[in-house]
């Protein structure tokens, strides 16, 4: 019975949380983003990319603040949706459509992002967090906002990341059926009430999100950990793979979508990018909050973490490779990539114990 309940609180958590982060919050970082007058390379960067990963960022916090040793939950989170952008997300946009990529822009963020788990091996090594670790982390975001900041139009071309993602989630919303496009409705309606209209009042909607953004991650975490210990295997696995999948799916559906439509390249881009932010902030932020707070050190780095880190860079090179050798991916590397994350998922749970 509790693994019945806790599998429900996961699936109404997420489909909540898609709702409120692209109906509401999104929109509201789009209103700020304007009003601050920020170029669009640098607010895709940053507030979009918080907007799109807000629902792996409180998840790793709270698992953090939780009693217990569970902040390999919220690093599991982050590492499985990695893997799951790169893997299923990508693959199956090929598979809806192959898609054409630039190699200027593919190159550069495959880039970006390896630098990242390169940052994560180095924070890994003695298995604990420090302070000046953290930090880095977030250094190193900043410095590759400053990269955007100069240099992303003369590498990337005229594609605005803003307009990108909220045509993302247009499209996956104008896909839903009929039952659930009804279920919809009635949840944006309580949502309006309680938030406001995301541009008039977009202040309030940013306030009030991130308020129901942390509970309902709060339900994923506590959901999670509740489905791991009655099945049987660690808490983090379920992150790895339930929760990270989870969390994923809205930006899957989307990302199918645009790559019917002929925009593959996009969901390819948006992919592999927003892992950049996932891995620097989405774990650098919650780890120098509950450091400075007093935590002390962090302990990190279970050996299902370390191996899944070992298969995520290993799917990015796979990636890339597919990507550059026709500047295409095909509907049957889409087919590998998606079998690899199966099997990736078959072998975490045959493993346990």
């Amino acid at each position: 019975m509790i693994i019945l309940w806790s599998v429900l609180a996961i699936v109404a958590s997420v489909y909540l949380l898609a709702l409120l982060t692209d109906g509401f919050f999104i929109v509201s970082l789009d209103e700020i983003s304007a009003r601050l007058k920020l170029p669009s390379d640098v607010a895709g960067a940053t507030l979009m990319a918080v907007g799109s990963s807000a629902p792996e960022l409180a998840i790793a916090l709270i698992a953090l603040l939780k009693p217990g040793d569970h902040g390999d939950v919220g690093i599991g989170t982050i590492v499985g949706s990695a893997l799951f952008n790169v893997l299923v997300i990508t693959g199956a946009s090929a598979l809806a459509r192959p898609a054409k990529v630039a190699y200027a822009t593919v190159t550069r963020d495959v880039i970006a992002y390896s630098l990242s788990l390169g940052l994560l091996f180095w924070a890994f090594r003695d298995s604990r967090i420090e302070l000046y670790e953290a930090a880095v982390f977030l250094a190193f975001y900043a410095a590759y906002i400053g990269v955007l900041a100069f240099w992303s139009k003369k590498l990337a071309g005229d594609e605005d990341p803003i307009a990108a993602v909220e045509e993302m989630v247009e499209t996956g919303r104008d896909r839903e059926g009929g039952a659930l496009q009804r279920v919809s409705r009635a949840v944006d309606g309580v949502y309006q009430v309680l938030i406001g209209d995301p541009r008039s009042q977009f202040v309030r909607a940013f306030i009030v999100s991130i308020v129901l953004i942390s509970a309902l991650s709060w339900v994923l975490v506590e959901s999670g950990i509740a489905f791991a210990t009655a099945l049987g295997v660690p808490p983090v696995i379920v992150a790895l793979t339930i929760l990270a999948g989870g969390t994923s799916v809205p930006d899957m559906i989307s990302s199918i979508v645009v790559a019917r439509q002929g925009r593959g390249d996009m969901a390819i881009a948006n992919a592999v990018g927003s892992n950049v932010f996932d891995v620097l902030v989405g774990l650098g932020l919650p780890w120098l909050i509950m450091i400075i707070a007093g935590r002390g050190t962090i302990a990190v780095g279970t050996q299902e973490l370390k191996t899944s880190m070992w298969l995520l860079f290993g799917s990015v090179v796979m990636l890339y490779v597919f990507l550059i050798t026709k500047r295409t991916l095909s509907k049957t590397e889409g087919l590998i990539l998606v079998g690899a994350y199966i099997v990736y998922v078959a072998w975490m749970y045959a493993t346990v114990g």
